[in-house]
């Protein structure tokens, strides 16, 4: 099967529906409609927090996200459709994260994506194995390049098409395939050490 096909013809997790819905809240809110951008917010903001925790934000990723909605609702107007709604998030959010960058100098020591508790039928063993898995994988998309880590995040994590995310990260379809397979390759190294 394709990846077109497996992903909706190129739409991603969200599909052909989402994306009309998407149209269709950017019309009401255009139209003064808040409610529409409120629901805006609540369908992408999870998927914006994992992207930018993917991408090494740790303390601020809720204002990150604020940001991003606050500069594509500013930005409507320039939302010509080429790409799914989502798609022009990751964008804009990409390039926010961009700027903070070379504005702030990188931190070397970033905190670790603390998983919050959550109750288990699993004895202590599990949790260990579990545990250990969850690090190591971490440590492995730790070592991918930055644009390896968003390809291989945006894949796994939000289920993007290709195209979707050579639109996300500003390269070609080809590129982001090529991106993804080292990456992929990478992990699978490391895993296996």
């Amino acid at each position: 099967m394709t990846d077109a096909r497996r992903d909706g013809a190129g739409q991603g997790r969200q599909g052909i529906a989402g994306e009309q819905r998407d149209l269709e809240l950017i019309a009401r809110w255009k139209a003064g409609d808040e409610r529409a951008a409120t629901e805006l917010v609540e369908r992408h903001a999870s998927a914006l927090a994992r992207f930018a925790a993917s991408s090494g934000e740790r303390n601020d990723v809720d204002e990150l996200v604020q940001d991003t909605f606050v500069r594509a609702f500013n930005s409507l107007d320039g939302f010509r459709g080429e790409s799914s709604f989502r798609t022009w998030l990751f964008t804009i959010q990409r390039r926010l994260l961009l700027d903070r960058r070379r504005s702030e100098k990188r931190r070397r020591d970033r905190d670790e994506l603390q998983e919050t508790d959550a109750s288990t039928e699993y004895d202590a063993l599990d949790s260990v194995v579990a545990d250990e898995t969850q690090r190591r994988l971490r440590d492995a998309v730790k070592r991918l390049s930055p644009t390896q880590r968003e390809v291989f995040t945006l894949r796994i994590t939000d289920g993007l098409s290709y195209k979707e995310i050579a639109e996300a990260v500003g390269t070609t379809e080809g590129a982001a395939r090529v991106h993804y397979h080292n990456a992929m390759r990478a992990v699978k190294e490391f895993l296996d050490e």
